[in-house]
């Protein structure tokens, strides 16, 4: 489920949402997938928190189920953004 999630946030933001290191753009995805396990287990667990009582089928059906909650794509998005600006250190700029 852990590796769900991650994908499901990664790939509805990932166009949306990116950080600058080193003058290098870097996109959702490719940070998430660098992530060491630890990390990935860290952001698992607070973007599981949020869903945990979604009923869901598969990664798709998870992500249908969050973009049709603005509240919960919201929080999920604030979880994404919070966890690469505090943690991480990056600069978020947001796509057009």
């Amino acid at each position: 489920m852990s590796t769900m999630i991650q994908t499901a946030a990664g790939g509805a933001l990932g166009g949306l949402i990116g950080w600058m290191t080193s003058g290098q753009f870097k996109s959702v995805p490719q940070i998430l997938v660098e992530l060491p396990a630890a990390e990935k287990q860290k952001l698992c667990a607070e973007a599981t928190a949020l869903v945990r009582n979604l009923n869901w089928i598969d990664a798709a059906h998870l992500i249908a189920l969050v973009m049709a909650n603005s509240s919960l794509t919201d929080k999920l998005l604030g979880v994404l953004t919070t966890y690469l600006t505090n943690e991480l250190k990056a600069q978020i700029r947001y796509g057009e």
